[in-house]
């Protein structure tokens, strides 16, 4: 089931905050052959739960399969399918970028503006920067990034919510 076609696709599980969730999760993953693109958990809202959120790429019948299997996992409390026309995402790249040559330096803070990301630390040799955006900024970013000279980069993965009160998908996951 490895497929790496089609559109992206956000899933979003809340799940029991409890020590061994995420490896029953993404061992569920591997076992499956599910290829996802990203993972990221964090705290919610309310106590006690935590929400993962998974990226791939695949058609409807993947995250359908994907949606199946982690609703059977017993510590899964919701599981839905965001769908990115409805929902806000992001990701977090933090990039050390070569920044040695003062004429460059000064190209790639008119990138870092342009791109609405930030500069966090400063040496004579290098710049970290912060960026937030969805994947395709992020991406266009490090593209950019590659003619200065990345040193060292570090990515999230997504996180995404549902916009407005109304639920994002009807893909909510039963549990039996």
């Amino acid at each position: 089931m490895a497929e790496n076609l089609g559109e992206l696709r956000i899933i979003s599980a809340t799940v029991e905050d409890r020590p061994g969730v995420l490896f029953k999760v993404t061992s569920l993953i591997r076992r499956r052959g599910f290829n996802i693109e990203t993972i990221t958990v964090g705290g919610t809202e309310k106590e006690h739960t935590s929400r993962i959120t998974i990226s791939m790429k695949g058609n409807v019948a993947i995250v359908e399969q994907l949606v199946k299997q982690l609703s059977k996992v017993p510590e899964v409390i919701k599981i839905i399918e965001l769908a990115p026309a409805e929902s806000v995402y992001r990701e977090l790249a933090i990039v050390k970028v070569l920044a040695q040559d003062p004429s460059k330096r000064s190209d790639l803070l008119n990138y870092i503006s342009i791109f609405r990301a930030k500069v966090i630390d400063a040496s004579k040799d290098t710049l970290v920067i912060e960026i937030v955006g969805n994947p395709t900024k992020i991406n266009a970013f490090m593209d950019l990034m590659r003619g200065f000279g990345i040193a060292e980069m570090a990515k999230t993965g997504i996180v995404a919510l549902s916009r407005g009160t109304k639920p994002q998908s009807e893909r909510t996951a039963e549990k039996p």
